[in-house]
């Protein structure tokens, strides 16, 4: 039989902080879940207004290249979710190559979410534009005009919601408890059940097996019917000659 990938995880209890640790990555893989969905449903309304920004400029038909980067970044968000998912299983397992994973990926999804939101908070900042090119203020102003208003708000808040929730998960998996968990522990013998019964031995060969009795060693004295029943003297004593009846 093979030995379990991390002893650690069978032979003790998994601790909260692993627990809470693997909810936070099912909460961030929801909320980027959403937030990819919202990106989709406004890929039309992105198209619109580009294409009506960029009309008789020269960057005339560059809406696809907007479109494009909306649909890459949702189906990243979502690739991204489905990791989470499994890296929130396999550390529930106690497999510490998920916990390294975790850091590298949440590392870099904190990173990511946190430009995002700087991004956003700043986005219609610039006024001015290069010669022939719309003005970024009109674009954001056409994106306003064609983008449903609730989109921006829930997106921010999304990513709110997963950015504290996916640093929770990298602090809480970086903790003693969590540490003690996912170190793996030598495999060790274990003593058997009290009161189980010990395997039972093979009789040796041409010993015969007596009904109650150990079949693994052999029964002294051999079993049989005794020479002389108990309790009765001996027909013969010892050292007296046999006694002849007087011949008549």
């Amino acid at each position: 039989m093979s030995e379990p990938a991390n002893p650690a995880s069978t032979a003790r209890p998994r601790p909260g902080t692993v627990t809470i640790a693997t909810y936070l990555l099912y909460l961030t893989a929801a909320m980027l879940a959403v937030t990819a969905a919202v990106g989709f449903a406004t890929l039309g309304a992105i198209s619109t207004a580009f294409r009506d920004a960029y009309a008789g400029t020269a960057a005339e038909g560059a809406e696809g290249f907007a479109v494009a980067v909306t649909a890459f970044g949702a189906v990243l968000q979502l690739l991204i979710a489905i990791g989470l998912v499994v890296l929130g299983v396999l550390n529930n397992q106690g497999r510490n190559a998920a916990r390294i994973a975790t850091w590298v990926v949440g590392g870099i999804g904190v990173c990511c979410t946190g430009l995002g939101l700087a991004g956003t908070a700043t986005s219609g900042m610039s006024t001015g534009g290069a010669e022939d090119l719309p003005d970024t203020a009109e674009i954001q102003r056409r994106l306003e005009a064609e983008v449903p208003s609730w989109s921006e708000p829930v997106t921010t808040v999304l990513s709110i919601i997963a950015l504290l929730a996916l640093l929770g998960a990298i602090v809480l998996l970086a903790l003693p408890a969590s540490n003690e968990f996912f170190r793996k522990q030598p495999p060790g013998w274990e003593p058997p059940v009290p009161g189980a019964a010990y395997p039972e031995q093979p009789p040796y060969p041409g010993q015969p097996s007596t009904p109650g009795a150990d079949p693994g060693y052999p029964q002294y004295p051999p079993a049989g019917p005794p020479s002389n029943p108990p309790g009765n003297p001996p027909s013969n004593p010892p050292g007296n000659p046999p006694s002849n009846p007087p011949s008549s």
